[in-house]
């Protein structure tokens, strides 16, 4: 996966990606919040965002806010990198929309321990997306039949919108995915079906 860190000390940059380079994600890498945004805005932007809160250019609070705004099919998860620790900065950044936050000084095993949650959270965005875009071509396909339908008492045809009458099958074949196959059900069979064999039986000739 794509990953995105943003951090302009030097130190705490290097930190970061030496911590992410074993990880099999491809980094790209930047010092300031306005490059950082930049990239962001791409229609290829990473799906997964490490920034400082304090960036020259742009902050990291406001490229959440921007990326929040700007909300595409494929969101954008960001963790954002806080010196600060108190409960109202760290509200503030969630606020924001960062999806989570690691406090200065941090341990490398909680850093990609927070990068795998967002990676799977990225992940499981991304089937979910797909699965209604499935969802959204199938509904397409489905033609529905609602309201009023009419239909004879008699014979059991149905009048169509242009007020021509046509068997059942044939409307809702054409109105539907519906295909029909024809059978005799058993009250029919009884009532029309022996009769007819039974009157086949006494018109045959018998052989002396």
């Amino acid at each position: 996966m794509r990953v995105l860190i943003a951090e302009d000390d030097d130190a705490s940059r290097i930190i970061v990606s030496r911590m992410l380079t074993d990880s099999r994600h491809e980094l790209v890498i930047t010092n300031n919040g306005a490059d950082a945004w930049a990239i962001l805005e791409r229609d290829d932007a990473p799906r997964l965002a490490i920034l400082d809160w304090i960036m020259p250019g742009m902050s990291g609070t406001e490229i959440c806010r921007r990326v929040r705004a700007k909300q595409g099919d494929k969101p954008t998860y960001i963790i954002l990198l806080a010196a600060k620790s108190s409960k109202a900065e760290i509200v503030e950044g969630l606020v924001a929309g960062a999806n989570d936050y690691i406090v200065k000084p941090f341990d490398s095993g909680e850093l990609r321990a927070r990068v795998q949650v967002g990676v799977t959270v990225v992940d499981l965005q991304q089937k979910l997306a797909e699965r209604v875009v499935e969802l959204e071509e199938a509904f397409v396909k489905v033609k529905r039949l609602e309201g009023i339908i009419p239909i004879c008492t008699y014979c059991k045809q149905v009048r169509d919108d242009q007020n021509y009458w046509q068997q059942v099958e044939c409307y809702v074949s054409e109105h539907s995915d519906a295909k029909f196959s024809h059978g005799v059900c058993p009250s029919c069979y009884e009532s029309v079906i022996v009769p007819q064999l039974e009157q086949m039986q006494t018109e045959i000739p018998r052989s002396e």
